[in-house]
């Protein structure tokens, strides 16, 4: 148990960095989903107070007014209408902001009261220079919509959602370690899970990515439309089963990368392929005789794969509510959570009974 680690204060640590990555990334998903993301023209790495006067808010909305969106697309925008998008635009560079705040004074915290090892220094180095990655990478997808065409590329934006990803498989992989010390082993038959808790881990990876595509804009399509606002159909694409839009471009990259109907393509037929692959990982893993965080892990990845591909529907059927949009969200983190301490666990031996 944690309550009787030794690390359990470098532990908690980290589970509240994870948690904050989590909530960062939710919100990260309402200011896409509510078109907020380029409502601050600026940016600041320590960040800037929110408009606390009158005045203040004529002049963030004097900035905003000068942008490519408010030219070309909210140019009938009223205050009361930017001040509800300028809030979650806020909102998610404040929780990138504490993230930081919560890791460096915590950091210096844990070193005053000698909790940090030095073997832990390297890991902690990587997880400082990922985070501060994070925001670049933030600014660098939202710059992009700032210049002449306001919208963000769906590659940047799948980018910026990976890096929020990565940074948080690192961090909780760090905590399991302490979690799991290497001294408390023991054999186990998980080793069997190894390849197809792989193949499993990298199709998720896959399908994270182009749901980044669906929910972003794709450069080139002559009308804005999001990959996830058409063929609100399931499960034929319209009348089809492959919708002739899906071929309509000169190339395998076109089609599957540049073009709205083939990323939801794509997007929907990997759904299925995970389901079929889980259901051969889940039937291997009844075979085995596991330990209990292993069992966990399969039972975490049973409900939330099953939990996941209904709401993935329902958000499609619905085109993309902002409600549906970020419980979709949370699926495939609650997801790629589970698929990192299944990992986590197939490939460390681990105590049976904890």
């Amino acid at each position: 148990m944690i309550s009787r680690n030794p690390h359990k204060a470098v532990i908690y640590w980290l589970l509240s960095g994870c948690a904050l990555v989590y909530i960062m990334v939710v919100v990260g998903c309402i200011t896409r989903l509510t078109h907020s993301g380029l409502s601050i023209t600026d940016w600041s790495f320590m960040g800037s107070m929110p408009p606390l006067s009158e005045q203040a808010w004529q002049e963030r909305f004097a900035k905003y007014q000068e942008s490519p969106e408010f030219v070309k697309v909210n140019y009938m925008m009223t205050m009361a209408e930017f001040k509800h998008i300028f809030f979650w635009e806020y909102t998610h560079r404040l929780i990138g902001r504490v993230m930081m705040y919560v890791f460096a004074i915590g950091l210096v915290v844990l070193l005053i009261r000698k909790k940090i090892k030095k073997d832990m220094l390297p890991s902690l180095i990587l997880l400082f220079f990922m985070g501060a990655m994070q925001a670049v990478i933030g600014w660098w997808m939202v710059y992009s919509g700032l210049q002449d065409k306001p919208a963000v590329s769906h590659f940047r934006l799948a980018t910026h959602l990976m890096s929020a990803f990565t940074l948080f498989a690192f961090t909780f992989w760090f905590a399991l370690k302490l979690i799991y010390p290497k001294e408390s082993v023991a054999p186990n038959n998980g080793f069997k899970l190894k390849g197809l808790s792989l193949i499993f881990f990298v199709l998720l990876i896959l399908q994270i990515v182009y749901g980044a595509f669906t929910a972003g804009y794709v450069e080139g399509d002559a009308a804005k439309i999001r990959p996830g606002q058409i063929f609100n159909t399931w499960p034929k694409m319209g009348e089809d089963w492959v919708a002739e839009q899906v071929t309509m471009k000169g190339s395998f990259y076109l089609n599957f990368f540049e073009n709205a109907s083939g990323i939801q393509f794509v997007h929907r037929t990997l759904a299925v392929v995970l389901v079929l692959v889980f259901c051969l990982l889940w039937y291997r893993s009844n075979k085995l005789n596991l330990t209990k965080p292993q069992y966990r892990a399969v039972t975490f990845l049973i409900y939330g794969i099953t939990v996941q591909f209904i709401l993935g529907v329902f958000t499609l059927l619905y085109h993309v509510p902002v409600v549906l949009g970020v419980l979709h969200q949370t699926g495939a983190f609650f997801l790629f959570a589970s698929c990192i301490y299944l990992l986590f666990l197939v490939f460390r031996k681990t105590p049976a009974n904890l």
